[in-house]
């Protein structure tokens, strides 16, 4: 768990299909709510990963995707200044200033290519269901984050695909039913790029967890 961290820059290396069906297996064994299972999950390589790239990018450059649902207007302060202390981290580490709209907004785009990695992954879910089933969603993506740290991948869960379902789901076909909630980038990563050794802070329990009737 400790040793999983979120990897931005990916050697070009390919990934067998066995490996990732593997991890599949793993990530499979998540619990969910009355054993309903409502994960779904596109792996993309090769030419359907570009397709993919090029229409994702498309809908951008072309004002299409949706406003970000994920952050509410205002956002609590407790959670802007750790979003900010991210953004400062993570630009520092790739080189680029606060003032470098241009650059920020390339690098924001790579979020597109799944930043290099040889391999996607488009998790999307019945837009039926309520919350509670979007956690089994998120049980299931982190198990598949540490069956692929396990064997020796790395791993970007992307939530930047979100806003772009219309031209994802058209690329995929994917079900009417069906909504695309985040994505994810699989390979092996760059070990040696800055971006991929920058520290990002955790909370200690205190701050976040109240234990409660223990004996002191």
């Amino acid at each position: 768990m400790r040793s999983r961290r979120t990897v931005r820059a990916f050697r070009d290396q390919p990934v067998a299909r066995e490996l990732i069906e593997e991890v599949l297996r793993d990530a499979a064994a998540a619990p969910s709510g009355a054993n309903m299972q409502p994960w779904r999950v596109y792996v993309v390589a090769g030419t359907v990963k570009d397709m993919l790239c090029a229409a994702v990018l498309a809908a951008a450059r072309g004002g299409k995707g949706l406003p970000p649902a994920h952050l509410p207007e205002p956002l609590p302060e407790v959670f802007r200044s750790r979003m900010a202390d991210f953004g400062a981290r993570y630009y520092r580490s790739l080189g680029i200033e606060r003032s470098d709209v241009q650059a920020r907004a390339g690098q924001t785009e790579r979020n597109y290519f799944f930043f290099g990695a040889p391999v996607g992954l488009i998790f999307s879910i019945d837009r039926r269901l309520k919350p509670h089933s979007w956690i089994d969603l998120g049980l299931f993506a982190q198990g598949l984050m540490l069956s692929a740290k396990a064997r020796g991948l790395d791993t970007c869960p992307q939530v930047s695909f979100a806003p772009f379902h219309e031209a994802i789901s058209s690329v995929l076909g994917m079900p009417s039913e069906e909504v695309t909630v985040f994505g994810m980038s699989l390979g092996y990563g760059d070990l040696n790029a800055a971006v991929n050794r920058t520290e990002m802070p955790r909370q200690p329990p205190e701050s976040f967890a109240r234990l409660l009737g223990f004996p002191t």
